[in-house]
């Protein structure tokens, strides 16, 4: 016998194995983890409430599409900046002084770069290199191909190298 959505043991391991995925995904787009955890949660609440009309098989990009029209709806007029938390303190106090500014200020311009790229080049970019997937995945998850994630991921590298090169003439 097929197994079914509304079933709470497949909706509870269909809920495991795609809410963090889909809550990154979301977070890449707004910038703000909260809020992509309750976009992701009110996704899933919506998934089990209409847990009979969805293919167990095609769960995933069902509950992704409610996702990304939850986030379009709240952020449609709104343009957003992707601040990133920083992910570990420098541990090494005793460095110079002049080092750790540079390199604070560095990490915020890198920051501010990847914030001003379009919102599917930031995406595919985040997916790729922070999260690991491949353009494969990438493309299955956004439902485009894989040329259009290569083509955001290259673009985005150009825009990225090129303010690298606008950050080299910068001076403390």
């Amino acid at each position: 016998m097929e197994k079914s959505l509304c079933e709470e043991e497949v909706y509870n391991r269909v809920y495991r194995q795609n809410f963090e995925k889909l809550r990154n995904l979301i977070y890449y787009k707004c910038g703000d983890l909260d809020e992509a955890g309750d976009i992701a949660q009110e996704s899933f609440i919506r998934l089990w409430a209409k847990c009979a009309d969805v293919i167990l098989e095609q769960v995933s990009g069902y509950v992704y599409t409610i996702a990304n029209r939850l986030f379009l709806s709240k952020m449609r007029s709104n343009k957003v900046a992707l601040k990133f938390e920083k992910s570990q303190e420098l541990q090494h106090n005793t460095e110079d002084p002049l080092f750790l500014l540079r390199t604070d200020e560095f990490r915020s311009q890198i920051e501010t770069a990847i914030s001003e790229l379009p919102e599917g080049q930031r995406e595919a970019f985040m997916l790729n290199r922070i999260d690991k997937y491949t353009y494969k995945e990438i493309a299955e998850m956004l439902e485009i191909s894989q040329t259009a994630v290569e083509k955001r991921i290259t673009k985005a590298l150009i825009k990225l190298r090129d303010k690298i090169e606008e950050f080299r003439d910068y001076k403390i």
